[in-house]
């Protein structure tokens, strides 16, 4: 059965713009449409710089309801509108007063896609939020259906003046016209690779959906957990078990973790953790895989909570905690805690602190490189800039 294809590049133009948005889809258009969709054959729509919202709805819309796979590329950057604060994408009329009339609604493109088969469907998005968007984002992910499969990145507001290049896109597109499509997973940790450095305060998006059919990980667990830079992994052997008979009982602790966070209750979700941790710790010990499952979930309510400072801190002592417990420098979870402890390190504000932490990252960093192109090297010339400022 053939697939669609929707590419969708879309930005303001003039002062407000972001992003480049455009300039990627003459490197996606010269990639077949069977690669572009992985299979056999597609039909591809392209859409560049739209100007109304109601004719990509209508884009959408068709191509949500052609059967057999569907695959949307969408690069741009989103705005929340002044009324609902709801993120949207911006179009090519889009200022930050007529977000709500000129461009398209996120949540759009959710319900569009929401009745889909699962499995069929999936999202790549390399998009770049304003400065209020961003803020947003940081305590309430972008919601994209939890039947389709959604990567790429979210980045932050480029520095004042400049316009940011689509570079996880030009990636995907780059691999894609050697002719081949790995599985999607592969082919998002790829395009982070080539993005190297520069995407380190992108908040990464990487979910298979929990749709049979979709290679990848499962929906993050637990739900309220971001899609941070990490390498995504299911749970190692045994540990859904585990979770499981801690939480027998009881009632699952992460749904109200996650209540408590969505409802903007910060601290009362971390004492929730705080509790399931140190009762794991007495139970299972301090360096068990249940102790640091709650020390992770603690870092992630600090990141929520926008305390990088602390959310830094906590993945490095997990990063720590699982080295000293004999785990490999390249073990997936140890990997995982320092990209997170990198990521959050970006975010810190006070140069004291990010100094402080920084030495302990850096140390960490030269034990364990990750599979990102100088992360080391970006450590070292960060606290280079840090020492220098008084």
């Amino acid at each position: 059965m053939p697939g669609t294809v929707l590419l969708l590049a879309a930005s303001p133009a003039g002062r407000g713009c972001l992003v480049d948005a455009a300039s990627v889809l003459p490197v996606l258009a010269a990639v077949a449409p069977g690669v572009l969709s992985g299979t056999d054959t597609a039909n591809v729509v392209e859409l560049a710089d739209p100007l109304e919202p109601q004719a990509v709805l209508t884009r959408l819309r068709a191509a949500a309801a052609a059967p057999g796979p569907l695959t949307v590329f969408v690069t741009g950057q989103l705005q929340l509108d002044r009324r609902q604060r709801l993120p949207h994408l911006a179009l090519a009329r889009t200022t930050p007063s007529t977000v709500r009339y000129t461009a398209l609604p996120w949540h759009w493109v959710r319900e569009e896609l929401r009745l889909r088969a699962a499995g069929s469907t999936t999202l790549v998005l390399d998009l770049h939020a304003d400065a209020e968007t961003w803020e947003r984002l940081r305590t309430r992910p972008l919601d994209c259906g939890r039947h389709v499969a959604v990567y790429g990145r979210v980045a932050p507001p480029p520095s004042r003046r400049a316009v940011a290049a689509p570079s996880y896109m030009k990636a995907v597109a780059t691999i894609l016209r050697s002719g081949w499509r790995p599985p999607v997973p592969q082919l998002h940790e790829q395009a982070l690779a080539r993005v190297g450095v520069e995407g380190y305060a992108d908040l990464v998006l990487a979910s298979g959906g929990g749709a049979a059919g979709v290679a990848g990980s499962p929906a993050p667990r637990p739900p309220y957990r971001p899609e941070g830079p990490r390498p995504r992994t299911p749970d190692g052997p045994g540990d859904a078990d585990r979770r499981a008979d801690r939480d027998a009982g009881h009632g699952d602790p992460h749904a109200a973790i996650s209540a408590a966070v969505a409802a903007g209750r910060h601290l009362d979700a971390d004492a929730l953790a705080a509790r399931h941790s140190q009762a794991a710790v007495d139970a299972h010990g301090a360096g068990s895989e249940e102790a640091l499952h709650w020390a992770e979930v603690r870092a992630d309510l600090a990141m929520f909570a926008g305390d990088p400072v602390r959310s830094c801190r906590t993945w490095l002592g997990v990063a720590a905690a699982r080295l000293a417990a004999g785990q490999p420098a390249d073990a997936p979870a140890v990997e995982a805690a320092v990209d997170r402890a990198h990521h959050q390190w970006g975010q810190v504000r006070d140069a004291v602190l990010a100094r402080d932490l920084g030495a302990s990252l850096a140390d960490l960093r030269s034990r364990v490189p990750g599979r990102r192109e100088g992360a080391l090297d970006h450590v070292r010339r960060q606290l280079r800039q840090l020492q220098a400022q008084p």
